[in-house]
């Protein structure tokens, strides 16, 4: 398991990692065998690799379980495997992240597993992908989400704001009139597709904030604004209420 963050995830990246595996044993080769010694003949099945149950017609032919098909056993373990003919060994690899990878998913390291059966090649080594939470961002596919705040009268009136990204603090323009939970699209602010290398966007959501507290030169000010208010100031809320009274018969 590799941890990456949302910026290695963007540009790609090297690791280092350490694990154990089974090497083999450097006394025996990997046979298994004392040094000189060489394996016996299976007792369970003589030789053959097989067995056989049944009589007559009828013979349920199958691989001896003791030797697994090979015919011999170790009579003269190696005293340094005790006859697996592996040993645990440390390595350290560095593995390359390509641009683009996902959560869980596994990053293949060619003949970096564990040896194969009876001198057979060597297996993979899958490195698996953890990414970070960001401070800021959120991963949906390619594309990256903000959530920012922002105040009553920059909604309102239209304000410039800086939203964070990846490559750092970027300006976004709010018109006016800006509702709560309005989604602005900044191209190219993404994550590269893995496979298209085409760049998501980043998507900057609203969240308008209410003051909880108010001076009284602020109340003041809001309650005159609240005597001018009118349908064309907020048409939803109005449309709204029109379809209440509507709906309950309300004058």
């Amino acid at each position: 398991m590799v941890e990456l963050s949302l910026q290695e995830v963007a540009k790609g990246t090297e690791k280092t990692i350490e694990f154990t595996r089974q090497d083999l044993c450097g006394e025996c080769s990997g046979t298994g065998s004392a040094k000189g010694a060489r394996p016996g003949a299976c007792p369970t099945c003589r030789g053959s690799g097989q067995i056989a149950r049944g009589g007559g017609f009828f013979q349920m032919v199958s691989t001896c379980p003791q030797c697994r098909g090979t015919g011999e056993v170790i009579t003269n373990p190696c005293r340094q495997c005790g006859g697996s003919g592996h040993m645990p060994k440390q390595r350290v690899v560095s593995v390359k992240i390509p641009a683009g990878v996902h959560e869980g998913q596994g990053v293949r390291v060619a003949e970096e597993g564990e040896p194969g059966r009876d001198g057979g090649p060597r297996g993979n080594l899958y490195c698996y992908v953890r990414i970070k939470q960001h401070e800021f961002l959120e991963r949906d596919g390619n594309d990256l989400i903000a959530a920012v705040p922002i105040s009553f009268t920059q909604a309102s009136l239209g304000a410039a704001i800086e939203v964070p990204s990846l490559d750092g603090m970027k300006e976004l323009k709010i018109p006016a009139g800006t509702q709560h939970g309005s989604v602005f699209r900044i191209k190219g602010q993404g994550l590269p597709d893995l496979r298209t290398r085409r760049t998501g966007d980043e998507l900057v959501q609203i969240l308008v904030e209410v003051p909880t507290k108010l001076n009284a030169k602020q109340e003041e000010l809001l309650r005159e604004f609240a005597k001018t208010e009118n349908k064309s100031v907020f048409p939803k809320a109005t449309g709204f209420v029109d379809r209440l009274k509507k709906y309950f018969g309300g004058n």
